[in-house]
């Protein structure tokens, strides 16, 4: 599976070349839609069933994996649409069992979904992403060829950069695993932790990565180092958030990304609004961890020096300024919308981001700090403009 922009690539021709020279039967889906919807899950579901495959590749960024996990599941067990997406927007119920082999080629340095269980899209009807969670939806395996991304435009450098960032400070200061309630059993664990020594690990180094090279892989395409050391950055902080799990830049990027009107930035399909995946998480960044710091000082500290601030003389009450500036500084240097108003947004939308993104609980509820409706609406009054 890939789409119509990755298609007569030479990408997806090596896979394609490589199966046949092994012998080996394939179709090839391309229909994949950038940023997908429950539509276009659905009519990649349809030719997998009709193809009766023995197992799927997917070559492309997180659309292209999400829809191929997708495609995997509901042709391996047909049900309704919603059955499988996340409470309590859909049934929320558990995989019956596992699905076919799927081999994820990732092609850009952002989303991590190779890595993760999740299978994210636009639901239509209520313009704004959910998803699908399960551990059976993470790929069999994962092949990462970091020379896939020296061709790609710089706006879509910078929209999966700044997801890979998110992913690791949102994981890093995400309600840590010791606070959560334990469910009855072992085998009911949610695949999103919370905060624990193992993500740690993964999400300190991909935001010293990210501090390092976001600035050189997005301003010079043939900075290959920096571009190698960001798809290495991704895929550590793909298997942090795949064990620790997000929180509410994720969560609230659902509705950006949904309700979006006019706004389509170069290297994106043109012809219609869009507002990249890791785009719609960032602009929310520093509104949110300004507002969580109190409840992990020290990590919303240590999170902003891995990524370049100078926090000499800064204590635990600075925290949230302090990160949030160094995110911002990010943002301007590579040319980031300004917050929500830079996507196309003004306040008479906070209503309907926030009713939009409120039902997202299994990513709020990972947040350290309790997000009403009430708080929720302020975080995105204080993400409307940062400078």
């Amino acid at each position: 599976m890939t789409d119509k922009g990755l298609v007569n690539t030479e990408h997806p021709a090596k896979v394609e070349h490589a199966l046949k020279e092994a012998g080996i039967d394939v179709a090839v889906y391309d229909e994949v839609r950038v940023e997908p919807t429950d539509e276009s899950f659905l009519a990649a579901a349809r030719f997998a069933s009709e193809g009766e495959f023995d197992g799927f590749i997917s070559v492309g960024g997180g659309s292209v994996i999400d829809t191929c996990k997708a495609a995997n599941l509901y042709s391996t067990y047909p049900a309704e649409f919603l059955t499988y997406v996340n409470a309590p927007i859909g049934g929320g119920q558990a995989i019956p069992g596992p699905l076919k082999p799927h081999i994820a080629c990732p092609t850009t340095s952002g989303t991590g979904s190779e890595c993760t269980g999740i299978a994210i899209f636009d639901l239509l009807a209520m313009k704004a992403k959910t998803g699908i969670v399960s551990r059976r939806l993470r790929p069999a395996l994962a092949l990462i060829d970091p020379t896939v991304t020296y061709t790609l435009p710089d706006r879509v450098v910078a929209a999966s950069a700044f997801d890979v960032m998110s992913h690791a400070l949102e994981s890093y200061t995400a309600l840590p695993y010791s606070k959560r309630k334990a469910p009855a059993r072992p085998s009911l664990r949610p695949m999103s932790q919370g905060a624990n020594p193992w993500s740690d690990l993964g999400c300190r180094e991909a935001l010293s990565l990210a501090g390092r090279y976001i600035v050189r892989a997005i301003g010079d395409a043939s900075d290959h180092e920096a571009r190698e050391q960001l798809m290495w950055a991704s895929t550590l902080a793909g298997i942090a958030f795949g064990n620790a799990g997000c929180h509410a830049p994720h969560g609230m990027s659902y509705s950006v990304s949904g309700l979006v009107r006019d706004f389509c930035p170069d290297g994106y399909p043109q012809g219609e609004p869009i507002v990249p995946h890791g785009m719609s998480v960032i602009v929310n960044a520093p509104s949110v961890f300004r507002f969580t710091a109190p409840a992990c000082p020290d990590r919303h500290l240590a999170g902003a020096e891995l990524l370049g601030a100078d926090v000499r003389g800064a204590g635990e009450s600075d925290a949230g300024e302090v990160l949030s500036g160094q995110i911002v500084s990010l943002m301007k240097a590579t040319e980031i919308p300004n917050g929500l108003s830079g996507v196309g947004y003004n306040a008479d939308d906070i209503p309907a981001l926030t009713e939009g993104a409120y039902p997202q609980r299994r990513l709020f509820e990972n947040a350290p700090r309790d997000i009403s409706r009430e708080a929720l609406s302020g975080l995105f009054q204080d993400a409307m403009a940062y400078w």
